[in-house]
């Protein structure tokens, strides 16, 4: 595994943040809203990630088991990660990868994951 450091936010510049994580794994989902969003999904543990800005322009949004918390911007609309947890318990967060400066999302060989039969 080959940990980058990379910055990511949403669209607007009010969410920021740091994620070190290695974009080897990414996946893509057919789920009801992975779908519809386009997501791009590479997943770390908590302690790799780090919000430098933007905590109370968060707004939270649930669905399904209610287990992910998917953070959107307030202001401009864009979930670019969500926190949550893996199969073991432990905390994670799912980083949007379309959301990472200098990152062609579409170039990597990500995945793909049937979360409709979820």
């Amino acid at each position: 595994m080959k940990l980058s450091h990379y910055d990511g936010g949403c669209q607007c510049g009010a969410v920021s943040y740091e994620v070190d994580m290695d974009l080897e794994n990414t996946i893509t989902c057919n789920c009801s809203r992975c779908q519809r969003m386009g997501f791009v999904l590479g997943f770390v543990p908590a302690d790799q990630f780090k919000l430098t800005s933007g905590d109370g322009s968060l707004t939270e949004y649930l669905f399904n088991k209610n287990s992910i918390r998917h953070l959107c911007c307030s202001v401009c609309g864009v979930e670019s990660f969500a926190y949550g947890n893996m199969p073991d318990g432990s905390s994670m967060v799912a980083v949007n990868v379309n959301c990472l400066t200098g990152v062609d999302p579409r170039a990597l060989k990500s995945q793909h994951v049937d979360g409709k039969s979820f």
